[in-house]
């Protein structure tokens, strides 16, 4: 996190929680840009005057944790990258803005539209409470014990939105991953803009905003990601171009440092 971040977001019009219901964009197309942290500002500076920042008690950089849940043998993980169909994260995501935690799932459908669903809820060790169980059932078919918290990942985000046409941009900045009881890693020096919208990426204002700064659409999973980092399972050589950018970004900003 950069000052130069804070004082662009400061000068942004504000939006209250409320208002965000407007755009909660359940049912959505998503598109996701990777960048390095470095040019977050320019990029904000060109969002300025077209869209609201989400401003949480006088907060406009909100902290978020997240437990992934996955099977003992990494399905969901793998579904993610041979890129199915119906593809599927269970997820606990604490708004530490608000104090509330959330049971989510995230469904791609055959449209290549991302599907969520929540209910408050919090994860206890790791079994599911009586109500976590049966919203798991009602929109899965899938047996609840063969869930286990597999990765935590937690990041700052900076919420922005727009009513013509509806969509939300957020932007997620030091990111971090470890693995329940057991090793970690950090990605402070990369950042991940995504476009939540209703209607075609393509014709979205921020896509043309993205274009100016020459961003490109970049499939980026942070559950994924997460696990290649940390954990030694099949398949992760199916994302060695996203790793390979992590690399990239990382060495370009220090060897401007050497420079």
């Amino acid at each position: 996190m950069t000052p130069e971040i804070t004082d662009i977001l400061a000068s942004f019009k504000s939006l209250k929680l409320e208002e965000m219901e407007k755009v909660k964009l359940m049912d959505r197309n998503d598109t996701k840009f990777v960048l390095p942290l470095s040019q977050v500002p320019a990029l904000l500076q060109i969002m300025r005057d077209k869209y609201n920042v989400l401003e949480i008690n006088s907060q406009r950089i909100s902290p978020y944790s997240t437990v992934y849940l996955d099977t003992h043998d990494h399905m969901f993980f793998n579904q993610h990258i041979t890129g199915r169909n119906g593809r599927v994260k269970i997820r606990y995501r604490n708004y530490l803005s608000t104090g509330i935690t959330f049971l989510e799932i995230k469904k791609k459908t055959k449209k290549k539209r991302t599907v969520k669903w929540r209910t408050e809820n919090t994860l206890s060790g790791d079994k599911f409470d009586e109500c976590a169980v049966n919203f798991i059932k009602k929109h899965l078919e899938f047996d609840t014990d063969e869930l286990k918290p597999v990765l935590v990942n937690s990041f700052k985000r900076i919420t922005l939105s727009a009513n013509d046409p509806p969509e939300r941009i957020t932007i997620d900045l030091d990111l971090a991953f470890s693995i329940p009881g057991g090793n970690e890693k950090n990605l402070p020096l990369i950042a991940i803009a995504e476009l939540k919208c209703d209607g075609m990426a393509s014709r979205s204002p921020f896509s043309l905003l993205a274009k100016e700064l020459s961003l490109h659409p970049t499939g980026f999973s942070k559950y994924c990601i997460g696990n290649a980092l940390l954990y030694d399972i099949p398949r992760i050589n199916m994302l060695k171009p996203k790793l390979l950018l992590i690399n990239r970004i990382e060495n370009e900003y220090y060897g401007s440092l050497s420079a």
